[in-house]
């Protein structure tokens, strides 16, 4: 009976598989002899990086190799042309060498980072002592990397929030419906409201999202006009007890307007949706049954729009964090998106005014120019 063919006693088989051993340990002296290499080059000194121009850098490179080999041979041995100038050329050569290790090494450090960099690696920096133009290349790869690094975080986080900030609906509303098609529920207006509820918070997050997408791709144009402040509060002051109401917050609201005949050159739609914003985070983070303060004021030629609620504010460390998106500044009762505030700053920020935390730090001002 004929045995059965190994891959042990394939000759190609076997060939194969030594070829692959042998390219594998060349493989692995080549990557130790790199590391021996980038730790040498770390040890070595830089004795030029004080220097501010690299023009300056290469100058001193040949004035110094030149000089060190010439005046090594005049001195030691005398003039004895061609020996004495090969063997000065051969140690100017082994001198810049060694001096031009310096000035290229950081250039050498970019490369490895930036190959770093296409397979997601942020985390590499170039050592950046060097004063001349090379050292300002190696500051800016480095601010560049850090850049690199926050802005994949944020994109790892921004997409963490929405799936969670997305699948908190999505699963109220599936089991909502799941109870309706088993029979467990009835389908009566209070069964209803709850699955219509989740179907605006999940419209509510996607609209928020678009805006967030316009705004930061620079497509979210104004459609500035003169407005009278104190009917556009009352409408907003409406639409929001109407909302906290809904939430059963049972919170009161107040205006104050001074004067009463106050203007702004503003979008009305996006400045309603920054005091909607506002008034709705107040009432969800205040005390249920508490007052939610708007008031509206000239000051030194500006607008200032403040809203407070009788809540314990914001800590001073979460104050400026506040207006990152899907942040909520610890608190988080009353649900939200966690987006309307880092919209609302957006949308200041595009009428040249500012929103920020004010003290007792239940309170939050926006300034907007007077024109």
């Amino acid at each position: 009976m004929k045995r059965a063919s190994t891959p042990a006693d394939d000759p190609r088989a076997v060939r194969d598989e030594r070829e692959g051993i042998d390219r594998s340990r060349r493989l692995t002296l080549i990557d130790r002899l790199r590391a021996v290499s980038d730790w040498i080059a770390e040890i070595l000194p830089r004795p030029l990086d004080p220097v501010r121009s690299i023009k300056v850098k290469l100058a001193i490179l040949m004035l110094c190799a030149g000089g060190i080999a010439f005046g090594f041979f005049r001195i030691k041995i005398g003039w004895l042309p061609p020996k004495t100038t090969l063997a000065a050329v051969g140690i100017a050569l082994v001198t810049s060498q060694f001096l031009a290790h310096g000035i290229t090494r950081p250039l050498r450090e970019m490369t490895a980072a930036a190959k770093r960099m296409a397979h997601g690696d942020y985390t590499r920096r170039v050592r950046a002592t060097s004063r001349d133009e090379v050292g300002q290349l190696a500051e800016a790869f480095n601010q560049m990397a850090a850049d690199l690094a926050a802005a994949d975080q944020q994109r790892r986080d921004l997409i963490a929030n929405v799936s969670h900030e997305l699948r908190t609906p999505i699963t109220a509303l599936n089991a909502v419906l799941e109870n309706l098609v088993d029979g467990v529920s009835e389908p009566d207006p209070k069964t209803l409201r709850t699955a219509l509820a989740q179907t605006e918070r999940l419209s509510l997050l996607v609209s928020e999202l678009l805006d967030l997408s316009s705004i930061e791709a620079g497509a979210f144009p104004l459609d500035r006009e003169s407005l009278d402040l104190a009917p556009l509060l009352a409408e907003v002051v409406a639409e929001a007890d109407v909302a906290a109401a809904a939430l059963g917050r049972g919170v009161r609201f107040t205006t104050d307007v001074q004067p009463s005949t106050v203007t702004v050159f503003a979008d009305r739609a996006r400045l309603h949706q920054v005091l909607l914003n506002l008034l709705d985070n107040a009432a969800r983070h205040g005390p249920a049954g508490g007052e939610v303060r708007v008031s509206a004021r000239r000051q030194s030629g500006k607008l200032v729009i403040e809203v407070s609620d009788d809540g314990p504010g914001i800590p001073p460390a979460e104050r400026a964090r506040v207006f990152d998106r899907f942040t909520r500044g610890g608190r988080t009762a009353g649900g939200g998106t966690g987006l309307g505030l880092a919209i609302s700053r957006w949308i200041v920020d595009l009428h040249g005014g500012t929103i920020a935390v004010a003290d007792p730090g239940s309170r939050i001002r926006v300034v907007l120019p007077g024109h």
